[in-house]
């Protein structure tokens, strides 16, 4: 990519677009184009079919998507699926139809099967059942891989895939209705240290994560792209997980919480694993350089204590 190309971040005002922005734009990126889900509806064949008309774009990062924890995607699961469905159709397809040189789609680590053997591989894709709970988000982001790739295979189309394992960072969402673990965690924990109350969390506090600074997956992003040209989807982790109650014991930490935690075991775990195998692209050079305690210190820091 030279740095003024045209460039479109579909999603840059969520956690990874702005993410992949800010590192655009601190590398000398000039020319990037922007639209916020007021501007342009992305479910919208025809406003996505004008966009790309008006501005073609020579490159793309498909970051926009519904996102949701547990509770969001089991409770919208039709909104889940038809949303993200109709977001990555629309600006994959108009990305070949105008011939933009290279896109990145960005899917999620519930692509796999719930019991699929740890660390997930990428050639473990469709070969079991996924997680019940986010299984309608997860078949629209398998759609996403599987568009990039019938459009490599039948029209040369140079579209690529990335799976990110769990994200955070700056512009998370803290809303406890729909956030994911880390940050939701983050806010009961620091709500309970200014309110003296005690922390209640899901389940047993058993299953393992792995997280992932989105600093780190915006740097992963832009290397795939100027290195990576291949027909299948790339892991982006860390390669290593703890468990959610270790979690909760590095965040009380940092946040300073001395009360009690209890665990709500009348409510969901979700999949007991979730490892990615990053093997592949460590061996092409890139390797996550954000710890997960310098991680969150950064998160809490600029997100509750100013």
């Amino acid at each position: 990519m030279n740095k003024s190309d045209k460039i479109y971040i579909a999603g840059h005002t969520g956690m990874v677009g702005s993410a992949i922005e800010r590192l655009l734009s601190k590398n000398g990126f000039t020319n990037i184009l922007k639209k916020t889900s007021k501007e342009l509806d992305l479910r919208n064949q025809q406003d996505v079919a004008d966009f790309f008309m008006q501005n073609k774009p020579d490159y793309v990062f498909v970051a926009a998507a519904k996102v949701g924890g547990i509770l969001a995607n089991d409770t919208y699961r039709a909104d889940f699926l038809y949303d993200n469905l109709m977001i990555e159709s629309n600006i994959i397809h108009q990305s070949f139809i105008h011939g933009v040189k290279k896109l990145l789609f960005l899917g999620s680590s519930c692509i796999y099967p719930k019991l699929a053997p740890q660390p997930l591989k990428e050639e473990y894709l469709l070969t079991g059942e996924l997680e019940p709970t986010n299984e309608p988000y997860a078949i629209a982001k398998i759609a996403g891989i599987k568009l990039c790739e019938t459009y490599r295979q039948q029209y040369g189309c140079n579209f690529i895939s990335a799976m990110p394992t769990n994200l955070y960072g700056p512009n998370d969402n803290y809303d406890l209705n729909s956030s994911h673990v880390l940050p939701a965690m983050l806010k009961k924990f620091h709500d309970a240290k200014n309110t003296n109350e005690n922390v209640v969390l899901w389940g047993d506090g058993s299953p393992m994560r792995e997280f992932l600074h989105v600093d780190d997956l915006a740097e992963a992003c832009l290397f795939l792209m100027e290195h990576y040209n291949g027909l299948n989807h790339v892991n982006i982790g860390t390669g290593k997980d703890i468990t959610i109650k270790q979690l909760a014991e590095i965040i009380s930490n940092i946040v300073g919480f001395k009360g009690e935690i209890t665990w709500d075991t009348s409510r969901p775990n979700g999949t007991p694993r979730k490892l990615m195998d990053v093997s592949k692209i460590n061996q092409m050079g890139w390797n996550a350089a954000i710890s997960l305690e310098d991680g969150i210190k950064g998160v809490y820091s600029s997100k509750f204590l100013h």
